[in-house]
């Protein structure tokens, strides 16, 4: 039958300091593997091992990491007899074949992959295992790859077999299990999937009940070998959960949590001595000959399986070792009975006996079946703990950790427990008025009673809201006094990150409070928390874990029917927001610019929109992608509450449109529908768009100012200045095309709008020049003239298609945007490129001349000449690259309008043939 070959690795062609190779030589629950060295930056990694004498290999099993996992793992076999000196640069390997690894994106890298491969029966000496490739993830930033464990299954090969060839193991075949038809092994602790998750004492047991098994049924005692049979299977449940606690403990001691590594390891000692006791492993090894006892049936296995007795909790434990310190010279202390018949901890570790009359299986590894669940302790106990999240589902630990434990309230060893660790929690004095904690509320604060105390945190917990209103307000004395106790540097004081973090576990419970005086005073304490304790001394990581505790309370609350309730929630939610650790990650913003759903509550949505109105006035609209508060997020948002069904949330949203329109119009127009007149038949769209054009004529008129301020000798007529922004851009890159058609104003944004405005413009000359009233003594001064307001050209006539035909290919002052042919001026190209263009996207600018250049071309931008630092007061030509002097547009006007202005514009050329 196969067994584990045991091996050592002599060989690693690169390893982690911290995950060296030799980690692979044995199994456990505590085994870190191996790790590649970070950012290596090989793709094929070698691992060597040599099994302790040659063996006939009939599969290999390889545990993979959760996300730092190569693509695929090849195997290679190499035998050489002992007589033979091997080294690694003189082996010749023989390939067995690849196993490839899945990236475990599935399992969002949580679960580990184990691989069996099964082959021909192979002798060998040595195992080469190739890892090569990585499968990339954002787990993995350093590009490593990582193997958890190896397990070779086989078995020693024969002095006879050592000098016959592969060609004689070919015609063998493994041994077959005949009940399960996979590879029967020696003992179920050779396979890996069982030693890598039950603790390595208990293995030493089973591995020793198994050999008692099979000389029981040689011997055909048969009630034994069912004893035996069924303690195995106990204790396989009791040292996964052992193999748990000794992950804890090892976790515990990596970050020098020694205090609760002590704890770890008397739980991990305690409950293997109640389980050793309670199955009677001592008993049945019959170390000291035959027992009578054991052929004959027993109370703890009389059933189909034996009940594991309840492990320790760390309370128990902490305890059991103050009784232990309070009483140096008993070596045992008489147990009480809790009111459901159990047993109480409250024994040292060399006299402690643990029973009970039910037990919660734990979850067994991953191709175990999973064992039934028995009743909780909390099912026979008379009377329930009130829960104070119902909408949580009840965990089975829990269930088990909420036993009543008498001894507890006679145990006065507070000092001791506080020294012990952070779970070990304080019981207040028993003359108090005050309901005391339960244990699951007392998890629950473990931190808050480490930092505040628990006369504090009891308040917070207590039944009567006058008691929660005094601990809200001492927790914010407390608070405000950390500022003069900070200057003191008091060593045994508990760090900022620990007290916002406390704080906030207190108020996350103080917020959802259905009483009104202490929801005031809760957020009251949230803002003294954001606003004057955590700048400058609390963490960004823990900033931002607050918020992510306390903002959705506080969301849902901003939704209450109750005006008070709501408004108070705002103003806390808006304090938040105003603190600069919070502003600088943008924490608040992005949960409340997320899209408005018809669906959603009245009073929630226009919460949130009144909200993100109020920091877009406060902050402004930012460039910044994750700020929530970017010209894409806001009109997504403005658009989705537009459509809501209550109209008070629909005039916030367009409210914050207007804001996002005053930034960027082109973005709000391409996410809104087509402005034409079957659009406007819509009143919510017809009363949008009229604003719409309302900030555009506003806009318009500036510019104008701008430009008859720096030309004061043209004077532009009101109607022509109207018609003359069509289809044009300014400089900020801004939208100015429109034209009066019948008293409305319609923009105009494109080559098929331009016709439409075009026929529109010409038909309304034509009918006015049909309807007005020709004299022939009228004079030339009062014939029509259209001019341009760039250039100073001008045109007898009204007709204002010449002014369009000007703008859209003569005027030397404006250009078209090579990526989608719109029409603007000059100087605005390289903003437009950047900022609105259709292929924006392919555009950066240049870090030196601050011109807009296409990605593909940046390198060879660079090397070009007129690729030079801009100078100060200057602007930057994107069509001759030369320097143009400001201020305003005088310098582009001189640069452009002049007789010998811009060389590269083309315009200039078509100006002089068309005159």
């Amino acid at each position: 039958m196969a067994k584990k070959i045991p091996f050592n690795v002599v060989f690693a062609s690169d390893e982690d300091p911290g995950f060296p190779a030799s980690e692979l030589n044995t199994h456990g629950p505590t085994v870190h593997g191996w790790r590649s060295a970070v950012d290596s930056g090989v793709s094929t990694h070698d691992i060597i091992l040599r099994f302790h004498q040659p063996a006939k290999i009939y599969r290999i099993q390889l545990l993979a990491h959760q996300y730092l996992i190569p693509e695929k793992v090849e195997l290679w076999l190499h035998y050489s007899p002992k007589s033979m000196p091997s080294t690694p640069s003189s082996q010749y390997f023989d390939f067995l074949g690849f196993v490839a690894l899945a990236d475990n994106a599935n399992t969002n890298y949580k679960s580990r992959e184990l691989q069996s491969v099964t082959v021909n029966p192979r002798r060998g000496t040595h195992l080469k295992l190739r890892l090569i490739g990585v499968h990339c993830n954002e787990l993995n930033s350093t590009q490593q790859i990582a193997l958890i464990a190896v397990n070779v299954l086989g078995e020693d090969l024969e002095t006879a077999a050592l000098n016959e060839g592969d060609e004689h193991l070919a015609t063998e075949s493994a041994p077959i299990d005949t009940a399960t038809g996979e590879l029967a092994l020696a003992s179920i602790c050779d396979d890996l999937l069982f030693s890598m998750y039950v603790e390595e004492s208990i293995v030493h047991y089973i591995r020793e009940l198994e050999q008692r098994k099979i000389k029981a049924v040689s011997m055909e005692r048969f009630e034994y070998a069912r004893k035996l049979k069924l303690c195995m299977t106990a204790l396989r449940t009791a040292g996964e959960r052992l193999g748990r606690y000794a992950l804890a403990k090892r976790q515990a001691v990596q970050q020098e949590d020694f205090s609760a590594a002590k704890l770890r390891k008397e739980q991990i000692e305690m409950y293997r001595a109640c389980v050793l006791k309670q199955l009677q492993v001592e008993q049945l090894l019959e170390n000291d000959g035959a027992l009578s006892q054991n052929d004959q049936s027993c109370e703890i296995y009389a059933g189909g399986k034996p009940s594991l007795p309840a492990a320790p909790s760390l309370q128990d434990v902490a305890h059991a070792l103050a009784e232990a310190v309070s009483n140096p010279k008993s070596s045992s202390v008489q147990l009480e009975k809790s009111p459901s018949h159990e047993v109480a901890i409250v024994a040292p570790v060399a006299a402690l006996h643990l029973h009970a009359k039910s037990h919660d299986e734990l979850p067994q590894s991953p191709r175990l079946p999973m064992a039934s669940r028995h009743s909780s302790p909390m099912s026979s106990r008379q009377g329930s703990l009130r829960r104070r999240n119902k909408s949580a589902p009840r965990n089975s630990y829990e269930d088990y950790e909420e036993r009543a434990i008498p001894t507890l309230r006679h145990s006065n060893t507070n000092e001791f427990l506080r020294e012990c660790q952070g779970n070990a929690l304080l019981e207040a004095d028993p003359n108090r008025s005050r309901s005391r904690l339960n244990d699951r509320e007392r998890r629950q604060a473990a931190l808050p009673i480490l930092v505040f105390g628990s006369e504090l945190v009891e308040l917070f917990y207590s039944r009567q809201f006058q008691d929660r209103e005094d601990g809200l307000v001492r927790l914010r004395s407390f608070l405000k006094e950390q500022e003069t106790d900070e200057a003191a540097s008091n060593e045994h004081a508990a760090s900022p990150n620990k007290v916002a973090r406390s704080a906030a576990l207190l108020l996350h419970r103080a917020v959802r409070d259905a009483v009104y005086s202490v929801f005031n005073q809760a957020t009251e304490t949230v803002r003294v928390l954001f606003l004057e304790y955590v700048p400058g001394r609390v963490s960004p990581n823990e900033v931002a874990r607050c918020v992510d505790r306390l903002l959705p309370e506080l969301l849902a609350k901003s939704g209450d029917p109750s005006a008070r309730l709501h408004t108070l929630a705002q103003h806390t939610i808006l304090s938040i927001a105003a603190c600069p650790q919070v502003a600088e990650q943008h924490l608040v913003a992005p949960a409340l610019s997320r899209s408005v759903g018809s669906g959603t509550h009245q009073r929630l949505a226009m919460s949130r929109l009144q909200m993100l109105e109020q920091l877009v006035n406060t902050q402004g609209i930012s460039t910044d992608k994750h700020s929530g508060l970017t010209c894409r997020a806001l009109s997504d948002c403005g658009c989705s509450g537009i459509h809501h069904p209550a109209e008070p949330v629909r005039k916030v949203a367009e409210r914050i449109l207007l804001l996002v329109y005053k930034v960027n119009p082109r973005l709000v127009r391409k996410q809104l529908p087509p402005d034409d007149d079957i659009t406007r038949r819509n009143l919510l769209y017809r009363q949008l768009f009229t604003e719409f054009d309302k900030l555009d004529l506003e806009r318009k008129q500036e510019l104008l100012e701008v430009h008859n301020s720096g030309n004061d000798a043209e004077l532009m007529q009101p109607t022509t200045s109207t018609d003359a922004s069509r289809l044009l851009k300014s400089k900020s890159g801004m939208a100015l095309g429109a034209s009066v058609v019948d008293n409305g104003y319609v923009s105009c944004n494109g080559k098929q709008q331009y016709n439409e405005q075009l026929k529109r413009s010409m038909q309304s000359a034509s009918n006015s020049r049909k309807g007005s009233a020709t004299n022939s003594e009228s004079t030339e001064e009062t014939t029509p003239k259209i001019n341009c307001m760039f250039c100073g050209w001008s045109c007898p006539g009204s007709d204002a298609g010449q002014l369009d035909r000007h703008y859209w290919k003569t005027c030397p002052f404006l250009t078209k945007c090579p990526q989608c042919s719109q029409v603007l001026e000059v100087a605005a190209l390289n903003y437009h490129l950047i900022n609105e263009c259709e292929a924006k996207e392919s555009y950066v600018v240049c870090a030196r001349c601050t011109e807009s250049v296409h990605k593909q071309l940046y390198e060879l931008h660079q090397m070009e000449d007129f690729c030079r630092e801009l100078k100060t007061g200057a602007a930057r030509c994107p069509l001759c690259h030369d320097d143009v002097h400001l201020p305003l547009d005088g310098g582009w006007k001189l640069h452009l309008l002049s007789a010998g202005g811009c060389p590269g514009n083309i315009r200039k050329r078509n100006l002089k043939k068309s005159n």
